[in-house]
Order: C-alpha cells, then sequence, then structure tokens
C-alpha cells in the first residue's frame, strides 16, 4: 500500500513543527507540502530545516493549490478563519481534512460540516489518545452519578492560547452533558466573577488558568458533600496531539466523505 501523503497548515508554527516531526517519524506517511499564512518570515525555507530534521526538500509555501497538489490528507492546527478556507479546498478535492483547531463559533462550525459533504474531516477539540478516554469516561462517571454530584472541568494552558474555556474543556463539558442527557449550552457556567450567589444545581462550571509553558492540563471534577472524585489528563509534549492527529489521518483515509470524530477513531 501506499504512503499516504500529508500536508501540513501552519508548518512553522509549534503544532505545525510537531506535526512535520511526526509525519517524517511515522511508517506509512510521507509529507510532500507545508503551508503557512502569506507574509510569513519562514515562506521559503526547507521546514525540515526549521524542524530540527534536516533539508526534506518540502518548502514551506503559501500557494495552497500547489501544497495540496500532491497531498491525500491535510493536518491543520492552524485558527478557524484559516481551517474554513482550507476546507473548501480539501472539499473540492476530496481529501481527507483532520482539524485540530479550536475557538469556532456556531457558523463556522456549519460550514465546516458543509464541506465534510466532499471531505473525509476529522475534528476534535483534542487530538491526544488520552484525552478522548477521558472524555469516554467523563461521560460514563456523568451518567452514573447523580446530580447531587457537581460537575466542575479545570483547564490550565500557556500563556500565548487565545481561546478559552479551551476546545478540550468544552469536548470534556459535552461529554458530562451527554452523560447526564442534557444540552451543555443550557447548563454551562462558564464565567464567574463577583456576588454569582450558590451554585446551581446541575451546573457544569468550567475554571481557566493560563501561564507558563504549560502544553495542556485538563481535571473533570465530581464532588458531592462526602466525596470527589476526579479524573485528570496531563499533556508533556505537542508530539502527543500530532501522534493522535497521524492515527485520525490514516483512519479516515479508508472513509467516505462526513464529518468524523476521535471517538471514531478510536472506536469509542
Amino acid at each position: 500500500m501506499a504512503d499516504l501523503r500529508i500536508a501540513v497548515m501552519g508548518a512553522a508554527g509549534r503544532m505545525g513543527l510537531a506535526c512535520v516531526r511526526e509525519v517524517r517519524a511515522r511508517a506509512g506517511c510521507r509529507l510532500t507540502g507545508a503551508s503557512e499564512a502569506p507574509g510569513h518570515s519562514a515562506l521559503g525555507r526547507d521546514i525540515g530545516v526549521d524542524a530540527g530534521l534536516g533539508a526534506l526538500g518540502v518548502i514551506l509555501s503559501d500557494d495552497l493549490d500547489a501544497v495540496l497538489a500532491e497531498a491525500d490528507a491535510v493536518i491543520d492546527f492552524t485558527t478557524p478563519g484559516a481551517t474554513l478556507d482550507h476546507a473548501a479546498h480539501t472539499a473540492r478535492r476530496g481529501l481527507v481534512h483532520v482539524i485540530g483547531a479550536t475557538g469556532f463559533s456556531e457558523l463556522q462550525e456549519a460550514a465546516i460540516e458543509k464541506a465534510a459533504a466532499q471531505a473525509i474531516i476529522v475534528k476534535s477539540g483534542n487530538m491526544s489518545l488520552g484525552v478522548n478516554l477521558l472524555a469516554h469516561l467523563t461521560a460514563k462517571a456523568a451518567q452514573i452519578l447523580s446530580d447531587d454530584f457537581d460537575i466542575e472541568i479545570v483547564e490550565m494552558h500557556h500563556r500565548h492560547k487565545v481561546d478559552a474555556p479551551s476546545g478540550t474543556a468544552l469536548l470534556l463539558g459535552e461529554a458530562a452533558a451527554q452523560g447526564r442527557g442534557v444540552d451543555l449550552n443550557a447548563v454551562a457556567d462558564r464565567a464567574r466573577d463577583g456576588h454569582t450567589g450558590a451554585r446551581k444545581k446541575g451546573d457544569i462550571g468550567f475554571a481557566v488558568l493560563r501561564g507558563g509553558g504549560v502544553v495542556g492540563d485538563h481535571t473533570v471534577i465530581f464532588a458531592s458533600d462526602s466525596e470527589r472524585v476526579e479524573l485528570t489528563h496531563k499533556a508533556g509534549d505537542r508530539g502527543l496531539f500530532a501522534q493522535g492527529a497521524l492515527r485520525a489521518a490514516l483512519w479516515a483515509a479508508n472513509q467516505p466523505p462526513g464529518l468524523y470524530s476521535m471517538k471514531d477513531v478510536l472506536g469509542l
């Protein structure tokens, strides 16, 4: 079977470089393209050099059509706006599109769903295998424990992260709400400041921390009057997200067009 030809979007960023390294290391995959936004200072350079791998013969480009011409799949940890532009191209070509970007609006989510009529899209608030297992366990715990247990989700990321709560925290919130059979939008408490009054029974609370170089820490807390259950995942290296994205791309290469999640990839 031929190697899966992969293009990395936002390849000069922290996650992009992690994906370049992972594609290079993964059997059955071949890096054929790397893109960045127009005006980026690294354009024209061999992306392998920036990734610490030496020259790979893959030049960082802002010509998306040229980058995708030789690709079967796209790995995309960019921004919602850039991802929508990429999705239009992947849909037109019927490519695999793995989306790890977060912070999409409802309209942007709808546009991704539309693109999935032609592209094979795997989209997740977190590509980590461990986090997706955590989400599965969160849904189970929420289903088993009564609403006498308050649910709080605490997340911490590096100082440069721009969206809050994180996509992963919202993924875990959705899992908890699913376990309880409720709509997260109806029970989410995403901001507390000042005299808020007592906590409302059944709410799912979010707490956001930012600082330093933290890759990503997430804890789901189930707290009753007499006991507390905590489910935690801590990411130590961005490479784990790239590993999950590559697993998703290899899985998606055998699927029909549609919108999938990491739950589908892992069979959860």
